[in-house]
């Protein structure tokens, strides 16, 4: 059993609420670390950008400001990794399961490899579903439905190759503003997991929701690898276990946090659900097939090749 001193005292921030997965995952590692170092290990959590933002939780992570981040797999483009876009090409995954294959094998290893020379140590993966189109003025249904809209996204090329693919113009937007810009009409609609969409309360500022499940959100818990690296092996141990344990909670709540913000929001009703048909969700496909093609030229087409297979 560690003895309760010296204590050691860790940041973690993140930029959504605590009632999502991500916020779970976090709180329960706040938990677990506690409990089973009987208050020698203490997590501080900083939920909803209220540490960093999006645009600086990774400079914040680099520099030690914090030691523990879980940015969504798609800000590591950031860095110069482009191959963590690989996780927003579109109808990539079929179901989490195919997901599991990907991120608990041999390919998690090579993913993380990059990200030492930025000075951060990648520790796991975490779900948070699939991601659905929402607009405010019409119905998107068939891929010149999404012509001339201004679509936020996250900084991702991969996701910005699609939009225009579909005719639509991305906007690059942090988390934290995306409300707020659709409430005001800076941009007219954005893709989001059912949990986000639920817990920024943009059902308020959207008429429209299409469950396309086109792309998947996840995200990756990473540290500071100086930090990392000067830990003592027991205290080590305990987080890479405790996070363990983490992650495989927040990856069970993610599912059942899907499936509970799907409910609320039919039961609100203030936002009209649409179910594409299988035609539809081909059309979608087709029509955003180029960003594979973009994502290939950069990263090269043998990592887009292995991942569909």
């Amino acid at each position: 059993v560690l003895r309760a001193q010296p204590r050691l005292r860790l940041r973690l921030a993140h930029v959504v609420a605590p009632d999502t997965p991500k916020g779970l995952m976090a709180t329960r590692l706040q938990a677990l670390l506690a409990q089973r170092s009987e208050g020698a290990v203490v997590l501080d959590v900083y939920p909803n950008g209220s540490l960093y933002s999006d645009a600086d939780e990774l400079e914040a992570l680099q520099w030690g400001a914090v030691e523990l981040l879980i940015p969504s797999l798609s800000k590591f483009g950031r860095l110069g990794t482009a191959v963590f876009e690989l996780f927003d090409l579109p109808f990539l995954f079929a179901d989490r399961a195919a997901v599991r294959r990907v991120v608990e094998g041999e390919w998690a290893r090579e993913l993380f490899e990059p990200l030492q020379r930025h000075g951060l140590l990648g520790l796991g993966f975490l779900d948070n579903g699939f991601k659905h189109m929402s607009a405010r003025t019409h119905p998107l249904r068939e891929p010149r439905d999404y012509r001339g809209l201004r679509m936020r996204v996250q900084p991702s090329l991969t996701i910005a190759a699609q939009m225009r693919a579909l005719g639509a113009y991305p906007v690059m937007m942090d988390f934290a503003a995306t409300r707020h810009a659709l409430a005001r009409g800076v941009v007219d609609g954005t893709e989001n997991p059912l949990t986000n969409f639920w817990s920024g309360r943009m059902h308020e500022v959207q008429r429209h929701l299409t469950l396309s499940a086109h792309g998947y959100l996840g995200y990756a818990v990473v540290a500071n690898a100086t930090f990392w690296a000067h830990l003592p092996q027991p205290e080590r141990r305990l987080i890479e276990v405790a996070l363990a344990d983490a992650i495989a909670f927040g990856n069970a709540m993610a599912l059942q946090q899907e499936q509970r913000a799907l409910q609320a929001l039919r039961d609100d009703g203030r936002i009209q659900l649409h179910y594409p048909s299988p035609e539809e969700r081909e059309a979608l496909r087709q029509a955003m097939a180029p960003a594979d093609d973009a994502l290939a030229a950069r990263i090269g087409p043998r990592w887009v090749r292995a991942m569909r297979e």
